[in-house]
């Protein structure tokens, strides 16, 4: 193969950043689809104010893939903290609001922002407009908002998408046709991966795709969320919102996390995924598994180097594969 292999990943919150600063330091294509749902925080003030697009996981994403001194980045990343209407806004996403102001066009506002962060890879958001996320909970009531699902204090049956005519983006659907591997999360499941896969089209080119495509599955479970689910409970919610099974491999997590930390969850209610191989077994999946935890300052996240390490060889054997064939 004469050209680097092309990656897409798709989902937001804090879990893509992640995974996008290992990924970049390898000769990868990548395109990264990041979920316009978020409606809390600095990205709803500017969403409801303005009239556009929430920023602020676009804003991460764009970090973690530039390459610029870290001076830079760490501006591009500041919030205030001030007593007036600033406070709370970050500047990337103000820049991003200014630049859509400017460019007419919230697609456009992200790829000159690209160029200006020298960032490796392509930035798409899942649609170039607003949605609005809505959850039917098991009770049959609906909670409409991203920020306000995971409080609601009921088990979530569907989310779904508002306004019916939302458009997937023409170059997400092609990253998706000519992608070697595509990639869903690591993220919340219901609230930054499902938002993505909902958007009309969208969701339907990745379950045509022959592309391999990978599943990160979450380290701890989520109240509000997915609370008590299993490994095997993320993959069923996703097919069943889906109507296909489009998955080929999960990667788990197989190290002990310290009980210390543990514990601190568990007064959030979360805890670790139990990984329930054989019933992923009987879903069909490959199961890659690994020591995938960082835990700095207590806070657990998927291990960046170890995870793009893990990915960069199966996508390497994946088109090795293909090639001799």
């Amino acid at each position: 193969m004469n050209r680097q292999p092309r990656i897409v990943i798709i989902g937001g919150g804090t879990g893509l950043p992640v995974l996008l600063r290992g990924l970049k330091q390898y000769p990868v294509d990548i395109t990264a689809i990041v979920t316009v749902a978020d409606d809390g925080g600095s990205s709803g003030r500017l969403r409801n104010d303005l009239h556009i697009p929430p920023p602020g996981d676009i804003r991460n994403v764009l970090a973690a893939l530039s390459d610029v001194e870290p001076l830079i980045e760490e501006m591009f990343q500041h919030r205030f903290a001030t007593s007036n209407e600033l406070s709370g806004h970050s500047l990337g996403n103000l820049i991003l609001a200014a630049m859509t102001s400017i460019t007419g066009n919230f697609v456009h506002a992200i790829q000159e922002m690209s160029k200006v962060l020298n960032v490796r890879g392509k930035v798409l958001p899942a649609a170039n407009q607003s949605v609005v996320l809505h959850a039917e909970m098991e009770d049959g009531t609906i909670v409409s908002g991203e920020s306000k699902i995971p409080y609601s204090g009921k088990k979530i049956k569907r989310v779904f998408l508002t306004p019916k005519n939302i458009k997937a983006l023409p170059e997400s659907l092609q990253a998706i046709r000519q992608a070697d591997m595509i990639i869903i999360g690591p993220g919340s499941l219901y609230t930054s991966i499902l938002p993505n896969l909902l958007v009309p089209k969208l969701g339907r080119e990745v379950c045509h795709s022959k592309a391999k495509k990978v599943y990160i599955c979450n380290l701890m479970t989520q109240a509000g969320e997915t609370l008590d689910y299993t490994a095997s409970d993320h993959v069923k919610a996703l097919y069943d919102h889906m109507s296909c099974a489009f998955i080929n491999t999960i990667l788990v997590n197989n190290e002990e996390i310290p009980a210390h930390i543990q514990e601190r969850y568990s007064e959030e209610m979360a805890r670790p995924v139990v990984y329930d191989t054989g019933a992923l077994a009987e879903l069909g999946l490959d199961i890659m598994h690994g020591e995938i935890v960082s835990h700095e300052g207590g806070i657990i996240r998927h291990d960046t180097k170890e995870v793009a390490q893990m990915l960069y060889n199966l996508i390497l054997h994946e088109t090795n594969r293909r090639f001799n064939a």
